[in-house]
């Protein structure tokens, strides 16, 4: 993950490794245009720093050859292909699947496939509330599981990577930090150190207001369970649900939630209807417009964007 993360230029912000799937949450910076593009010797320092010597070494010496042959349009060719495969999320995540696939069944002694299916992707606003919600949710996968009561219990994910110090998780949970619920990024002097950061998201994950967070951790000090009373049970939650209620981010993310998983898109109004506009093909005429509230949320207390989704799920919404 790390390694391909590096290469293609992408950024991982939030991931958790299940028994049977994975979640992982990634920004796809625009390519570069292509004067800004690497020349032949960053391209090649930046295969050989991923990949190793044996593959960096082949493309110096293919692209080596080629410039002194006189054959331009194949040396440049030859970089595309490279090229190509980075800024994109599919290539990505087919590279990531696959070579973990050679991994395991050599590992294991097997042949196949090892995969169900293909994976499935939901588009994230990349400003505001949108992004935070979508990081909790994947982060909280393993209280959802009833596999922990904190992810910082849970090896797999990237919470747990940052706790015990990941300098690229750290890196992730101080930009999360830093967004600003309501649009855009806080001001350079308000964004977080890693310490800050991480004491921030946890009291995002927990549902504990920031100005409460020093007492929760003298608490917790004392009472390691303390953490865990401010937020409302999962079966508590499904009840108030069932009921017609609503519950807060904190307690709705660690419900298994369709939207998150299924909603084809979640931002703000604004930015589902752009994406409806830009898909307006692919859905009947009759459909008017595409933002649909996520049902169950309450409404954002301060001046905060309400969540929308592309699809209204009707079915299975709660699990």
């Amino acid at each position: 993950m790390r390694t391909y993360e590096r290469l293609y230029g992408l950024r991982v912000l939030a991931y958790c490794m299940m028994s049977n799937h994975f979640h992982i949450l990634v920004e796809v910076p625009q390519r570069p245009a292509d004067s800004e593009l690497p020349d032949d010797t960053a391209l090649v320092a930046k295969v050989r720093s991923c990949l190793g010597d044996k593959i960096g070494g082949k493309l110096e010496w293919e692209l080596g050859h080629l410039r002194s042959m006189g054959a331009q349009d194949e040396a440049e060719a030859l970089r595309e292909r490279w090229f190509s495969r980075m800024w994109d999320v599919s290539t990505y995540m087919k590279v990531l699947k696959q070579r973990f696939s050679q991994w395991f069944n050599s590992k294991h002694a097997r042949r196949g496939t090892l995969w169900e299916d293909r994976y499935r992707s939901v588009l994230i606003e990349g400003r505001g509330n949108a992004l935070r919600a979508m990081a909790a949710y994947i982060d909280l996968n393993p209280v959802r599981a009833k596999i922990c009561d904190d992810p910082k219990d849970y090896r797999w994910c990237g919470y747990a990577e940052a706790v015990a110090g990941g300098k690229q998780a750290r890196q992730a949970i101080a930009w999360l930090a830093a967004v600003d619920p309501h649009g855009g990024m806080l001001p350079a002097e308000r964004i977080p150190k890693p310490a800050e950061a991480l004491r921030r998201w946890r009291c995002h994950l927990f549902g504990v207001p920031e100005n409460e967070a020093r007492q929760l951790e003298e608490a917790a000090k004392q009472d390691k369970a303390a953490t865990y009373r401010r937020r409302v049970s999962r079966r508590k939650a499904l009840e108030v649900l069932e009921k017609g209620g609503r519950l807060s981010e904190s307690d709705y993310y660690r419900c298994k939630v369709r939207y998150f998983t299924d909603g084809g898109a979640i931002g703000s109004r604004e930015f589902v209807e752009s994406i409806f506009q830009s898909s307006r093909d692919h859905f009947g005429p009759r459909r008017k417009t595409g933002a649909r509230p996520l049902r169950g949320l309450e409404r954002p207390a301060s001046k905060g964007e309400r969540l929308h989704n592309l699809r209204n799920l009707r079915q299975e919404v709660f699990l």
